[in-house]
Formats: C-alpha cells, structure tokens, sequence
C-alpha cells in the first residue's frame, strides 16, 4: 500500500484550473482499483491518495500522467508500508 503526498507548487488559482483534470484522472485510478482514498489537506497546500494493489514503478508512471503533473502544479511523496492492522469493517488488502 502506499500513501502519495501531492504537494502544490504553483498557486491555488492554476491549481483551480486543472482541478476538473485531475479529478478525472483520480476517478479513473478509483475505477481501476489503484485508488481506494483521496481527498485535499487541510490546509489546501496537497492532497493525498491511498494506493493498492500496484507495483511501484507502475505507480510512478501513473502518477506521471495526473494533469497536476503534466503541467508541473505539483510534486508527489510517495510512502510505501504493510499494513498489517485494519479496524474492524476497512475492507483493503493485507498483504501477506
């Protein structure tokens, strides 16, 4: 599993611009099982996504197709872990 950071690194109001885009580009990685949480921080200085099921490079080269990316709006940190816990009722993957 990985947790990705997007940082912004142009204004809110570019940002604003590609919005439409990026959540495009998020609702496909969703539809395709890659993305099982993403949403902005608070304060809007990112986001971050929860990423399943993918290999690492794989990863990065989706990432590299975000319209945040492509226009360069935005930078990523991209934490991989195990999860080895889940509360009762999360339904994601363990590896094992």
């Amino acid at each position: 599993m990985y947790v990705i950071n997007l940082i912004y690194t142009a204004p809110l109001e570019r940002i604003d611009d590609a919005l439409e885009a990026h959540r495009a580009f998020v609702a496909k990685q969703f539809e395709d099982g890659v993305f099982v949480a993403a949403g902005p921080k608070v304060p809007r200085d990112g986001g971050i996504i929860l990423a399943v099921r993918i290999e690492r490079d794989r990863l990065d080269a989706i990432l590299a197709t975000d319209p945040f990316a492509v226009q360069k709006l935005a930078r990523y940190e991209v934490t991989e872990f195990k999860t080895t816990r889940l509360a009762p009722g999360l339904n994601l993957p363990i590896p094992a």
